[in-house]
């Protein structure tokens, strides 16, 4: 979610009331906003992404809630020490957090272990231990609007009662300190991004989840008026069409067998109708193609903590599969394919496949994405039912990474095309009527320059480092991952220094190049990759016959408060993950928003980027999905480019031989190790395409003002990736309620005078 204030003054029309206020008794804003901790309960684009949706849901005036956890402590705080990432714990209610509220009067019991008691009234789950889930409440305010949504996170309580209740008491102490065992399910957020890690706590934290806010939406449903008084329906029966339940990437995916089990269990439905109720409440957001990204919970594990739910997941396997095998017989490759249940080792729950059955809607988060998810991921469930299956391309909250992060630029947009692109991001195109403004031209680049002097006094400040900023803002931030290519850029870098030392004299564009993000902590290659590039940078940025002519920064402890500095100071936003592995990506359309331009693979959103503004006005380089469909085929060969590139092999010659670590000559071994024989990214393959693609980067920079109207171009284009359009279409094809653009009165206007006012309105 990263900080709060700003995004409330703003959402509230209150920014310069504020600002002026605080003025008058002599204190800063901007100082006091860089007091409050971000919150950072989530690891990277997911999390994210959530935000952005509960901004956007606000805005368009939908009754809609964010649920999740609340951890004690978030993604860890990165420092870099010698060149590698080092973890700190993220003690971010340190200070308490203001804009949370605990709900006691909302808390739940939330069950794990026990077994499994079969009678004539059906199952019953006992003997569990009970832990409780404490609410807290943080308010989401919509744009101008008088909305007000929840974000609501659980907290896990001991009970008072936690080990005491047993005859044995023994020893007291012990039981109260044992507390902690309960408690440590909202202790901390598991640090893997696109990669699953079959823990026990991390199981817990996922039904925890999931069990809390499944009782808080029954209880405000059973509070609410229900659909039909006719005794002959049940109470339940229209509850798909009052309750909508998004489930954001596998995570949540206990929620399926969860909702059964109050179903049919508690509330004493019979299978079919609770199963049709299920499959109508849910739908599946997929976020990932990686293999290693998915989950699969082995079945001894969700045995042991949640016996019941193993139960039911059997039989809406067993029905599944009785279904594909009436429609296939005698394929029992498609069934073994198609199960819930993996066989083969220690069987395992395929939580993919159990999302897509239980929903009844399943989407993709990018045109080229939802296109894999259905002709590779999951086609057999997508030919089994290819109405299911959609696209809702995701988006980034103009509020914060336009109006909050760049206050200059959305005022000089606001100038040109009045203030309502804010609220209807698609009339950025009426910026393509000013591209060959001269006056608007020059304005929108001495915006960026104020911006990138603004972020090299930031650096300066905080790091102690001294940049150019004439030079391009070449800019790679995101978390390091081997399938984001991080290494690509690096070899890209160790390329232009053996470029301005073959030819010192040679003109060169000057180029700060900035790379940041967090490695899993258990990510060996990640941690790796950060300490190349810092390695690479210590040469480069003390090499005086490069001098201002290049810099590396490797930019610590990257996260939402230090991307809303970065963004709008960046010139070349690097987007190069091998085709076909980003899903979507949602920094590349906080990049073009505030007037970078693209260099890209054709990989997630940077396809429909291109789209909307014309594949000439990004930097499109590299293989395409088919090409590296067709490498696959014939075998990716490493050595082959090594041998055929002289600068590649240079690059690559200098790392193995320990130019970059001379006291530790071996240091990258396991580096060029991967490159050469288990490369599964293709870094190689792309090299030579992205160097030359560069090479037209720095070509177009020497021509500020070409680059200045490619820039507006962009961002004329760039009204698509709003998360207004992505949640409008979630609510139209998905959830089925209509957005509203009604502004609603504030609380001190008599409701009935307000009501006149808007009746002029309509509906969006």
């Amino acid at each position: 979610m990263g900080r709060t204030l700003q995004n409330t003054m703003i959402n509230l029309g209150l920014q310069n009331a504020c600002d002026e206020a605080v003025y008058q008794l002599g204190l800063d804003m901007e100082e006091l906003e860089e007091i409050e901790e971000d919150a950072g309960l989530g690891n990277g684009g997911l999390g994210r992404l959530a935000a952005c949706f509960l901004d956007s849901m606000a805005t368009l005036g939908l009754a809609a809630y964010g649920y999740g956890i609340r951890y004690e402590y978030g993604i860890f705080n990165q420092k870099i020490r010698d060149g590698w990432q080092v973890e700190e714990a993220d003690d971010w209610l340190r200070h308490g957090n203001p804009w949370e509220k605990a709900r006691p009067e909302y808390m739940l019991p939330v069950h794990f272990y026990g077994h499994v008691e079969h009678s004539a009234t059906g199952a019953k789950w006992i003997d569990t231990q009970v832990v409780l889930a404490l609410p807290y409440d943080t308010p989401v305010p919509g744009y101008m609007n008088n909305t007000v949504n929840t974000m609501r996170l659980w907290s896990a309580r001991a009970p008072n009662d936690f080990n005491l209740r047993d005859f044995n008491v023994g020893d007291y102490i012990q039981a109260v300190l044992d507390r902690n065992l309960a408690e440590n399910i909202s202790r901390v957020l598991y640090p893997n991004d696109n990669f699953f890690e079959g823990k026990e706590l991390r199981l817990k934290q996922e039904y925890f989840v999931v069990a809390a806010t499944l009782q808080d939406i029954i209880r405000r449903f059973k509070a609410s008026k229900f659909g039909s008084t006719d005794t002959v329906r049940t109470v339940f029966d229209s509850f798909p069409d009052q309750v909508a339940i998004q489930l954001n990437d596998t995570h949540p995916a206990m929620a399926i067998p969860e909702l059964m089990r109050i179903f049919v269990d508690i509330e004493k439905l019979p299978w079919e109708k609770a199963w049709d109720l299920t499959r109508r409440t849910f739908a599946y957001t997929n976020h990932t193609v990686l293999p290693e990204a998915l989950e699969r919970w082995p079945v001894d594990l969700v045995e042991k903590l949640l016996p019941r739910h193993l139960q039911i997941i059997y039989e809406i396997n067993q029905r599944h599969l009785d279904h594909i095998a009436s429609l296939f017989p005698d394929d029992v490759d498609r069934l073994r394919r198609m199960s819930l249940i993996e066989e083969g080792g220690i069987k395992r729950i395929n939580m993919a496949h159990l999302c897509i059955v239980g929903s009844h809607a399943v989407n993709g988060v990018a045109k080229i994405h939802s296109e894999i998810v259905k002709t590779q991921v999951f086609e057999d469930f997508a030919e089994l039912e290819p109405e299911k299956f959609q696209n809702k391309t995701n988006g980034i909250t103009p509020r914060r990474w336009l109006l909050l992060c760049n206050p200059g630029l959305a005022e000089l947009i606001a100038e040109k095309i009045g203030e309502d692109y804010v609220r209807d991001l698609s009339q950025l195109t009426k910026l393509h009527e000013f591209v060959d403004d001269d006056l608007f031209i020059r304005e929108v680049a001495k915006v960026k320059q104020e911006n990138k002097v603004k972020f090299a006094l930031y650096l300066e400040k905080e790091y102690k480092v001294k940049i150019n900023p004439s030079s391009m803002f070449d800019v790679h931030v995101k978390r390091i991952h081997e399938y984001k290519r991080q290494l690509m850029n690096c070899l890209h870098i160790i390329t232009m220094y053996n470029r301005i030392r073959r030819d010192p004299v040679k003109l060169f564009v000057p180029r700060t190049v900035i790379i940041g993000g967090k490695a899993a902590p258990g990510y060996h290659m990640a941690k790796m990759i950060i300490k190349l590039i810092n390695a690479v940078a210590q040469v480069v940025n003390n090499d005086p016959m490069v001098g201002s002519k290049l810099k590396v920064i490797f930019l610590e402890n990257y996260r939402v408060s230090l991307a809303e500095k970065v963004i709008p100071a960046t010139d070349l936003s690097e987007q190069i993950s091998t085709a076909g592995t980003e899903a979507s990506g949602t920094g590349n359309m906080k990049f073009m928003l505030n007037g970078a331009l693209t260099i890209g693979t054709m990989d997630g959103a940077n396809v429909e980027m291109a789209e909307e503004a014309g594949e000439e006005n990004l930097f499109i380089f590299g293989m395409r999905v088919d090409d590296v469909t067709e490498l696959d085929k014939k075998g990716y060969n490493a050595q082959l480019y090594y041998n055929r590139l002289p600068e590649l092999k240079q690059a690559v010659d200098q790392i193995k031989s320990g130019f970059f670590s001379p006291k530790e000559p071996n240091l990258f071994n396991d580096v060029i190790n991967m490159l050469f024989h288990h490369d599964r990214f293709k870094v190689f393959a792309d090299y030579e395409d992205y160097v030359k693609c560069q090479e037209k980067v720095s070509e177009l920079y020497l021509n500020s003002k070409a680059w200045t109207k490619m820039v507006i171009r962009n961002i004329a284009a760039a009204g698509k990736f709003s998360s207004d359009r992505t949640i409008k279409e979630y609510a139209r094809d998905i959830w089925h309620v209509e957005p509203s653009d009604l502004k609603i009165p504030p609380p001190n206007e008599p409701r009935d005078t307000a009501q006149d006012k808007t009746l002029n309105g309509t509906a969006a």
